[in-house]
């Protein structure tokens, strides 16, 4: 009998859980802005403009928070000026340093118009911010599609996978909201952002289909290679599978409202279970992907390290939207106390 040994060498990961922590950050941002732009130009009485507040004040967390996974996961945060001294219109990271900051003003600037109660800002902003919200989701998938070397990344669905999800997580954090957030109490405005839930769901299970037809049909590179490590590494096969339930889990529960509409405990756990779902894509999009030799064979092995590079990055990441959240709940705590001792003799 012959032994056959294979060595799998040591790579560090290009991408480090800063980048999944930003992409679903700055993700979940886009989705709100969509959010609050449809609430500012819906009919007052409608259950998208009641939900408004909810679509701020995530917004707010989201647009303030992405930046810093970013320049976290440069390493240097000096390197950011670099984008800028040395521009390179045909890279989407250097157009990126350009459009975030775009993004993140005029997501500023809504929130800002709506604390001062200016409708007429807010619809003139309101525009705009889509149209930015549009060129961070066309940068941020472009930025992983046009890498070549990778065909799980290289191909057209990994963008619309990404705002997909990305919207998802976004609907299932303002679910979230609703329990701390006044608008959040109004029954419309819950099961509003569950047909958002579950048309979001759906679409991405079409587009999963698609994908998969597609691949089968045409043979094409990311779909060989996804069925190679299914078949070839128990982890993946574990990965995928766990996918599917917690998809099936969550389109369960946005098929059937009368479950969690009025249970608080299923509604936290519909709306985390949602953002883990998006969470978990980019961390398998990430540092899944980047554990596959781009030659030869085997898998190379990350284990996150418990610095900022690994998990206290992504504890601090999330307990930084945790202590922004706050600040903003106790913000609008304040302004309705005051709102209401103006009012009211």
């Amino acid at each position: 009998m012959q032994i056959i040994e294979l060595l799998t060498p040591h790579y560090d990961s290009a991408w480090l859980p800063w980048a999944v922590q930003y992409f679903f950050l700055v993700g979940m941002s886009t989705g709100a802005a969509v959010m609050a732009a449809w609430g500012i130009w819906s009919r007052p009485e409608s259950p998208a403009a009641k939900a408004l507040p909810l679509a701020i004040v995530l917004l707010l967390v989201t647009a303030l928070t992405a930046p810093v996974s970013l320049l976290a996961d440069l390493h240097q945060p000096a390197r950011f000026w670099h984008f800028y001294a040395h521009l390179t219109p045909w890279s989407w990271m250097s157009m990126g340093a350009i459009l975030l900051p775009v993004f993140v003003m005029l997501s500023l600037s809504l929130c800002l118009a709506w604390w001062m109660g200016s409708r007429r800002w807010m619809r003139i902003l309101a525009i705009p911010l889509v149209i930015s919200a549009a060129t961070i989701i066309v940068y941020t998938g472009s930025e992983i599609a046009v890498v070549r070397a990778r065909p799980l990344w290289n191909n057209p669905w990994v963008p619309v996978n990404l705002t997909l999800t990305a919207w998802l997580a976004a609907a299932g954090a303002a679910l979230l909201l609703t329990q701390w957030v006044p608008a959040g109490r109004d029954i419309a405005v819950r099961a509003w952002l569950g047909k958002l839930g579950l048309f979001l769901s759906l679409a991405l299970l079409a587009v999963a289909s698609v994908w998969v037809a597609s691949g089968h049909v045409m043979q094409t590179p990311s779909f060989l290679q996804a069925l190679e490590l299914y078949v070839n590494y128990p982890i993946w096969r574990i990965s995928i599978w766990l996918s599917v339930l917690l998809g099936a889990a969550v389109l369960a529960l946005w098929l059937r409202p009368g479950w969690w509409l009025n249970s608080r405990p299923m509604m936290v756990a519909l709306g985390m279970a949602a953002c883990a779902a998006a969470w978990g894509f980019r961390w398998a999009l990430f540092m899944g992907v980047q554990g596959v030799p781009k030659y030869g064979a085997g898998l190379y092995v990350y284990s996150i390290p418990l610095g900022g590079d690994g998990l206290m990055g992504i504890i601090g990441v999330f307990g930084l939207c945790v202590a922004v959240l706050t600040v903003v709940l106790w913000a609008l705590e304040y302004k309705e106390r005051a709102y209401k001792e103006r009012v009211l003799p």
